[in-house]
């Protein structure tokens, strides 16, 4: 694959064990257990994961700064809302952490649905939503990279604003990129103008094409002021020795959630999205597309990127990521359970053959 690719892993940072079919150990998210998984991750060829953020579930920006101090390289993607914290607040903690961790801030924005009220925080309509992340985005970027910022928006405003400690550039890296998912209109139009990166879950290939030529050609009619947008995938990734017992995995895995009614599985469920609702329809079109893109988790509680997983050997799941590699994407979160025990497998035998120059 393309030498700017680039591999993170998932950090389900939950408060209850067994997440998407985790080993439920004792003292699964201490910050002793959450270090190993960190830990691996930086000697398995990972360059860091993302960590999920809720009401409900630890901070997941404390959990972000407690890695990165115990880490030399690992680079958490920070899920964060806009609501949840102010702009100036939170470009202020990030720059702090960017700063104390040497560049390894990266940002996820999420607009999902989220327990509100439980922290204080309201929001109107879908365009009022999406409005509100726009600006909360725009203004962020001015306050890395300006000083004395004035801004005066319909959802955030602030005077003369300048944040400490200023970020540093690294290299062609300007400040921690910016990360946000969604397939509605509202969303796209979001991710077209203001996102760094765009994130996608696991649909097809065509399907993600056409997104891809959606977004950019977005892009153009919005007038971007940034540079062009980028493309991740984010997707559960089954891989085994042979095909052949992949498929046997991933078929009983799919067995014990319909027992056992999703249990565990069912985060994305309680308010479904544009973006979630794409991935149920898709069992509608079959079981199995593409090559090896398993639709049947979501018939049974697969949530966000457990609704559809890529199942193979080594050898085919990496086959299929060079394909999504060849429309564009060069950011992929992938992950498996048990977690920790597949950061190693997956680093080992999934990763080398990513990096190899091999076409698709």
């Amino acid at each position: 694959m393309s030498s700017n690719c680039e591999f993170l892993w998932y950090i389900p940072n939950d408060v209850k064990p067994g997440h998407r079919g985790d080993s439920a150990v004792e003292n699964h998210n201490s910050l002793e257990t959450l270090t190993s998984h960190a830990r691996a991750l930086e000697d398995h060829g990972w360059k860091g994961a993302l960590l999920g953020t809720g009401w409900g579930r630890p901070d997941t920006f404390t959990v972000a700064a407690a890695l990165t101090s115990r880490t030399t390289t690992f680079e958490p993607l920070i899920a964060i809302r806009p609501g949840y914290w102010r702009p100036a607040h939170f470009a202020a903690a990030a720059a702090t952490l960017d700063h104390l961790s040497g560049g390894r801030v990266r940002v996820n924005i999420v607009s999902g649905k989220d327990n509100l009220a439980a922290y204080g925080d309201s929001e109107g309509d879908q365009a009022h939503r999406y409005g509100r992340t726009k600006e909360f985005m725009r203004l962020v970027r001015k306050l890395w990279t300006e000083e004395n910022v004035t801004f005066e928006g319909e959802h955030f405003r602030v005077s003369k604003s300048t944040v400490a400690p200023r970020i540093r550039h690294h290299g062609e890296r300007l400040h921690p990129k910016l990360y946000f998912g969604g397939a509605s209109d509202a969303a796209e139009r979001v991710s077209a103008t203001e996102a760094d990166v765009q994130l996608f879950w696991g649909e097809p290939l065509a399907d993600i094409a056409d997104r891809i030529t959606r977004l950019k050609a977005l892009s153009g009619k919005l007038d971007r002021d940034l540079p062009p947008l980028e493309f991740g995938l984010r997707i559960t990734t089954l891989v085994r020795d042979t095909t052949e017992q992949a498929w046997a995995d991933a078929e009983a895995k799919v067995a014990e959630m319909a027992r056992n009614k999703g249990t565990g599985w069912n985060d994305h469920r309680q308010s479904v999205a544009v973006g979630q609702r794409r991935l149920f329809d898709l069992a509608e079109r079959g079981e199995v597309l593409d090559d090896n893109l398993y639709t049947a988790p979501g018939k049974f509680g697969g949530g966000g990127a457990g609704t559809t997983w890529l199942v193979g050997s080594a050898e085919d799941v990496a086959r299929s990521l060079r394909r999504y590699r060849d429309l564009g994407i060069t950011h992929f979160v992938l992950s498996d359970t048990p977690y920790l025990s597949e950061i190693q497998r997956q680093g080992d035998r999934l990763l080398p053959l990513l990096r190899a120059q091999i076409p698709a």
